[in-house]
């Protein structure tokens, strides 16, 4: 029996569909089912390096988390995959996001 639930998911957004390989967890485009995320969890929590792809295949973003929190170098890049920004994120003692 499914539990109640009366929080409903707006049309247009669905859920990703996930694969793991190589102990690696793989999110995929809904329509192109391209790679959209590949990374490392740990007790449910992204860990390590992750990288988003847009559909095209060229990388998104990347970056890195520690217990679920987005630390150290983070780097987006532009539509042909070479970085453009750069931001450092600082790891957060309260677990509160910055």
């Amino acid at each position: 029996m499914k539990p109640n639930c009366d929080i409903k998911m707006p049309q247009k957004l669905k859920e990703k569909r996930i694969g793991i390989i190589d102990n690696f967890t793989i999110k995929y485009h809904d329509k192109t089912n391209t790679v959209w995320s590949k990374g490392k969890m740990v007790n449910d929590q992204p860990d390590g390096y992750w990288e988003w792809y847009r559909t095209d295949g060229t990388i998104k973003r990347s970056g890195y988390f520690s217990n679920g929190q987005m630390v150290g170098e983070w780097i987006t890049y532009d539509s042909q995959g070479k970085p453009y920004k750069i931001t450092q994120k600082k790891q957060n003692s309260d677990n509160n996001s910055k």
